[in-house]
């Protein structure tokens, strides 16, 4: 896997090439101190994964983000946390706080590894072939999984596709993130933002803003906070 950083800040960009040097499994091909050179450079470049920051001049990440095509994968590398919902509206891999946690960021880029040899030619053609009541069956490689809903953790919307995470792997498959959501059990699955509907029965915590199954944070979106804290929680008060 390649990358490039996009930063305004020599210093953080410096930062960040000695963390990702100290990772073997991807190569730096670029830095960038603005997003219209990053963009000019993507013209001409193949590039798996962009560490791009929010708070820029002239255009923002979250706008640049915006300007990418479908493909790229982003992690959000920034000092402030008020941008974190919006960046998961735009399909983020993940939204790394400055100072940045080496594990943390090794993390999110084993993260975008995973999310790259999904989306490979190989596993793009998955298909849900059919549905009941407890489970469905996706097509993938000739052959077809059986995936019952009391597996399924969450499911997660990644550019035109989705990925469930189920108790044994993850499959993705070519359907948006409402449709599947349709057809599955309404009585287990919440919708919690624009891109996670997740299983009721695996969440192991949660707070205002984040619910935690197993070692995943799913962002928890304003839109359906109010329906999740009076449907998975009885109406817990839900004050910051």
């Amino acid at each position: 896997m390649n990358c490039i950083i996009v930063d305004d800040e020599p210093l953080a960009r410096s930062e960040m090439r000695s963390l990702i040097a100290e990772i073997s499994s991807i190569d730096i091909l670029g830095e960038f101190s603005n997003a219209p050179s990053a963009l000019e450079f993507l013209k001409d470049n193949d590039v798996d994964l962009i560490f791009l920051d929010i708070e820029m001049p002239m255009v923002t990440g979250l706008e640049f983000a915006e300007m990418l095509p479908k493909k790229s994968l982003i992690i959000f590398t920034t000092a402030y946390s008020q941008y974190a919902l919006k960046s998961y509206e735009l399909e983020a891999v993940d939204y790394l706080l400055k100072p940045i946690d080496p594990q943390r960021l090794e993390k999110a880029i084993d993260k975008a590894i995973l999310y790259t040899e999904l989306l490979s030619k190989d596993t793009v053609k998955n298909t849900v072939e059919s549905n009941t009541a407890d489970f469905l069956f996706i097509k993938a490689e000739r052959r077809f999984y059986k995936i019952s809903f009391s597996d399924i953790k969450f499911i997660e919307g990644l550019k035109d596709y989705v990925v469930l995470h189920t108790r044994q792997q993850k499959l993705i498959t070519a359907m948006n993130l409402k449709t599947i959501h349709q057809k599955i059990s309404g009585e287990t699955f919440i919708r919690v933002s624009k891109s996670y509907v997740v299983n009721m029965n695996y969440i192991d915590s949660f707070d205002n803003h984040n619910i935690y199954i197993e070692d995943s944070e799913i962002p928890l979106g304003e839109v359906y906070r109010s329906e999740f804290f009076t449907k998975f929680a009885g109406g817990l008060l839900n004050s910051d």
